[in-house]
């Protein structure tokens, strides 16, 4: 991993984009810190949506987790923003896009193709992303992953042991199998679904918090679709990584 550009925001917040081979990403740390006291970290989710594109919320999240306490850092999903492209995923997500205009209900071949070969690339640029994370001196643990895409989380917080809790968005298609792989988490979950989303299949989404197999886990349900998350809800959130990672 190698810093490609730093700035500082006018809060104090310090941002670096980095890069590891063609995968670009940015780290955001709080003026706490240091060498000598390093900071937990929270891994920032996010839909593929490309991270130029998300930056504005992204940078927001970092904002809110540095005032907080903790670094954050997320990276680009493979095949999107500045990345190679990915034929096979572009073909699934142009399969689903397709069914969604006509009024199709999603069958488990297109959910699976747009979902699960995404999961199975991602994670493990996750899992090297976060050895080079740690490597920093500033950084510490424990460490938290914050968002979606939620297969992608619940797949970090089986395989993942230094990842300690998880704030996952109840807001993208889950594929079956991620029901199974969720009954084996056991880390503290908090997870966000808006309850009138309308790229999400509400039932799916409680199925998939009834199925974790975390002891503690709690669920915050709020009116509005995707994009009305209310500001406590992201006050709860806050909440949970404070109580948890510190």
């Amino acid at each position: 991993m190698h810093f490609v550009s730093q700035q500082r925001l006018d809060d104090g917040v310090f941002e670096r984009a980095f890069a590891f081979g063609d995968i670009p990403g940015i780290l955001w740390t709080p003026d706490s810190a240091s060498v000598s006291a390093p900071v937990p970290l929270i891994l920032l989710g996010h839909p593929a949506l490309g991270l130029r594109r998300m930056y504005p919320r992204l940078a927001a999240r970092a904002r809110r987790a540095a005032a907080d306490g903790f670094a954050t850092a997320t990276i680009e999903l493979p095949g999107t923003g500045e990345r190679p492209r990915w034929p096979a995923a572009e073909q699934a997500r142009a399969d689903l896009r397709r069914a969604v205009r006509a009024g199709e209900p999603l069958c488990d071949e297109v959910v699976d193709a747009r979902v699960l070969p995404l999961v199975d690339r991602a994670v493990p640029e996750w899992q090297t992303a976060l050895d080079a994370l740690l490597s920093l001196p500033e950084i510490g643990g424990p460490v938290g992953y914050s968002g979606g895409v939620i297969s992608i989380g619940i797949r970090l917080a089986v395989v993942e042991p230094r990842i300690s809790a998880a704030g996952l968005f109840a807001g993208s298609l889950v594929p079956r199998a991620m029901f199974q792989e969720a009954r084996l988490v056991t880390i503290p979950l908090h997870v966000l679904l808006q309850w009138d989303d309308e790229g999400n299949d509400r039932q799916a989404a409680l199925d998939l918090f009834d199925a974790f197999g975390s002891p503690e886990k709690s669920l915050s349900a709020n009116m509005g679709g995707h994009t009305g998350v209310p500001r406590f809800a992201a006050d709860d959130a806050a909440r949970f990584f404070t109580r948890h990672l510190k």
